[in-house]
């Protein structure tokens, strides 16, 4: 490409930019955004620097798209702010929050009031009205219904080296820090699911779910092993 072509290529992206200004987007640094043709941005969302927005993407009105945030055709609904994270082929609803540093690969869904945190990634999977996954989740080939809590650590653990398969969390379930679902399995209404459980077979509505190993205690080991003696 010859640098007549890059100062063309250059200012048409500025004519657009400045375009959507006009209809009452708002920009950090209008020389920084990376919008394709034919986005839809609504009145009032405001754009961060180094943002970039690829092919069918329709983003609502008073959103925030945060800094280093990368979505390709997309859909996202009103005031919903989306920090430094990725989203592809996807959806996600009004008043939600995505990251910083969320993944959403093809075909993830996440409703209204919802939150996908930090290190957070959603792959061929939906997560009903205010559903929340704060942080360090993987949800993969599941449907995480309204009002679930998904604590920090959890993992759809969805892929036996072979096939993949899908869980379902229902309605209001809570599901603790450090857990594993070894899908298929699904955890019902209103269920919760301890922390550092392993789910293997299905839980029922309103149930408790705990599975941990017995804990062991061997009095003087470190001693008798001199595994902190820094003289040796």
């Amino acid at each position: 490409m010859k640098a007549a072509d890059f100062e063309a290529e250059e200012k048409a992206r500025l004519e657009r930019n400045l375009a959507y200004a006009e209809q009452g987007v708002k920009f950090i640094d209008i020389r920084t955004a990376y919008i394709d043709e034919g986005v839809i941005i609504g009145k009032d969302t405001v754009i961060y620097p180094l943002v970039v927005l690829e092919g069918q993407v329709v983003i609502g009105q008073g959103c925030l798209i945060g800094a280093n945030t990368r979505i390709v055709d997309s859909t996202i609904g009103d005031r919903t702010d989306i920090w430094s994270s990725v989203i592809i082929e996807s959806s996600v609803g009004s008043e939600t929050h995505v990251g910083p540093f969320a993944y959403m690969r093809p075909n993830s869904h996440v409703g209204s009031g919802c939150k996908v945190g930090d290190f957070v990634e959603v792959k061929n999977s939906t997560m009903g009205d205010g559903a929340k996954s704060s942080h360090l989740t993987y949800i993969g080939d599941s449907d995480v219904g309204k009002n679930v809590n998904l604590g920090c650590g959890v993992v759809f653990v969805n892929y036996d080296g072979t096939k993949k398969f899908r869980s379902t969390v229902k309605d209001n379930a809570f599901i603790g820090c450090n857990s594993n679902l070894i899908s298929p399995v699904t955890v019902g209404e209103k269920a919760y699911v301890g922390a550092g459980s392993t789910i293997t077979k299905d839980v029922p509505d309103g149930a408790l779910y705990i599975e941990r190993a017995k804990p062991k205690i061997i009095e003087g080991w470190v001693e008798r092993t001199g595994k902190l003696d820094k003289s040796k």
